[in-house]
C-alpha cells in the first residue's frame, strides 16, 4: 500500500569529502517527481567557513538547512558534539530515515543518534575496508554499516565485505559510485590549471614542461603529524620536482605542521607550486590536466580512476581496492625508492590507465533515490532486519 505524501529524509554532510557525494543525492530527491524531501543538516565538521560555501557553490549544493557549528576537537570530542547537537534535530523534524555518506566522525555521530532513536539509517558508500583499524575513518565505516538499515555499495568488493561481517543481503544495494555523478556533471566547468595559476599570480609558464606536471595532496595524520614520515615525503616531493613540475594545493594541517617541525624550508623549490587549498572546480582541473596525482586522500583515487590519470597512493593500504584493480592507482606507501620508480613508471609508460568500473556512470544517484523512495513509501515492504 503506498501513500502520496512526501517523505522528509533528512541528509547530514560535514567535511569536503561529503559535499561531492551528497550533491547529486539532493538535487535528484528536488526533483519534481520525487517523493522524497531533502533537509540537508551540515554538522560544521569542516569549519572553514570560505571553503564551505565555495564547495557548495562548485557543486551547485543548496546551502544546508541547518549548521551544527561544531567544529574542529578531538575525534572524541567532536564526535560527542555532534550527537548532543544532532539530537534536537531528529526531535524537531521526525525524518522518515537519515542519509549519511562516507567515513568521517558526522557520519559515525549522526547515525549513531538515529539508530538509537529508531530512526532508520541510509549509508551511501558502504562497505569499503582497508582493514586497518589505525585509520579513525575504518573504525567509523564499520560501525556506521553496523547500524544501518539500507548499505549503498560503490563496487562489489564492498558487498563481500558486508556479507562477512553479518550484514544481511536484503539490506545492500549495489548501485555504483556517487562520487563519480559530481565529476561527470561539473567536468565541463571545471578550472584550467593556467586559470587557477594565474589567480594565485603564478606564471602559467611553470606547467609547460615536455613531461606535464603532476599533482600532490597530502594531509592524512599518518603522514603528516610524524615529523620524519614528513620531512621525508617532502624530500621524495622535492626529488620530484627535479623531473616535473609539482603543483601542491597545500592543506592547513601540513602547512602547521611543517612549520611546527622545524622543516617548512622543505616547501620551498622552483619546481614546487604550492597553492592554497582548491575549490572542487580547481582540483578537477589540475586533476584532469595531470600527467600523475600524488595523494592520501580516498576520494582522490576514484577521481583519478574515472579521468584515466596516473595516481599514486601514498599509503600502505586502500579501501577502494577497485582503483587498483580495474583503475588508474598504485598503492605504493611511504617508501620514497618505490615512490620515485612509479614516477618514472608514468614518465616512461604513461601509466595506469585502466578502465572505468561498473555503474560509475553518473546515475548513481538517480538509482539511490528511486530504491530509497520505494522502500519508504511501499509499507508492504519493510526492510527485513
Amino acid at each position: 500500500m503506498k501513500t502520496s505524501r512526501l517523505q522528509t529524509v533528512l541528509c547530514v554532510v560535514g567535511a569536503r569529502p561529503n559535499y561531492m557525494k551528497m550533491a547529486p543525492i539532493v538535487q535528484r530527491m528536488r526533483h519534481a517527481q520525487s517523493a522524497l524531501r531533502p533537509f540537508l543538516v551540515h554538522t560544521g565538521q569542516h569549519y572553514d567557513e570560505a571553503m564551505s560555501e565555495r564547495l557548495f557553490a562548485d557543486l551547485q549544493l543548496p546551502q544546508p538547512d541547518i549548521n551544527l557549528n561544531v567544529g574542529s576537537a578531538t575525534h572524541a570530542v567532536q564526535t560527542a558534539e555532534i550527537m548532543r547537537c544532532f539530537e534536537p534535530v531528529l526531535d524537531q523534524h521526525k525524518p522518515a530515515c537519515v542519509l549519511v555518506v562516507g567515513d568521517v566522525n558526522s557520519t559515525l555521530a549522526c547515525a549513531l543518534v538515529s539508530a538509537k532513536r529508531g530512526i532508520p539509517v541510509v549509508h551511501v558508500e558502504a562497505g569499503l575496508r582497508s582493514f586497518d583499524r589505525t585509520m579513525p575513518e575504518e573504525i567509523n565505516r564499520v560501525l556506521t554499516d553496523q547500524i544501518s538499515e539500507i548499505l549503498y555499495t560503490t563496487e562489489t568488493s564492498a558487498h563481500q565485505n558486508l556479507l562477512r561481517e553479518g550484514v544481511p543481503e536484503a539490506r545492500i544495494r549495489f548501485v555504483g559510485n556517487v562520487m563519480i555523478d559530481s565529476l561527470l556533471a561539473h567536468r565541463a566547468r571545471a578550472v584550467a590549471p593556467e586559470m587557477m595559476l594565474r589567480r594565485a599570480l603564478i606564471s602559467p609558464e611553470v606547467i609547460q614542461c615536455s613531461q606535464g606536471y603532476a599533482v600532490v595532496t597530502l594531509h592524512r595524520p599518518a603522514n603528516v603529524d610524524d615529523p620524519e614520515t614528513l620531512r621525508t615525503l617532502l624530500n621524495t616531493i622535492r626529488e620530484i620536482g627535479e623531473k616535473l613540475p609539482v603543483v601542491w594545493p597545500l592543506h592547513p594541517r601540513t602547512q602547521r605542521n611543517a612549520e611546527a617541525f622545524g622543516i617548512a624550508q622543505l616547501l620551498s623549490s622552483p619546481r614546487l607550486i604550492i597553492l592554497p587549498p582548491a575549490g572542487y572546480l580547481e582540483m578537477l582541473g589540475l586533476m584532469g590536466g595531470a600527467t600523475v596525482v600524488l595523494t592520501d586522500s580516498g576520494g582522490i583515487q576514484e577521481e583519478t580512476t574515472a579521468l584515466a590519470v596516473p595516481c599514486l597512493t601514498l599509503r600502505e593500504n586502500t579501501e577502494r581496492p577497485i582503483t587498483v584493480e580495474q583503475g588508474t592507482n598504485t598503492v605504493t606507501g611511504v617508501n620514497p625508492q618505490v615512490i620515485l620508480a612509479e614516477v618514472d613508471a608514468v614518465l616512461t609508460t604513461g601509466g595506469k590507465r585502466g578502465r572505468t568500473p561498473e555503474l560509475w556512470d553518473g546515475r548513481a544517484a538517480e538509482r539511490i533515490v528511486a530504491d530509497l523512495a520505494e522502500t519508504l513509501l511501499d509499507e508492504e515492504t519493510p526492510v527485513e532486519a
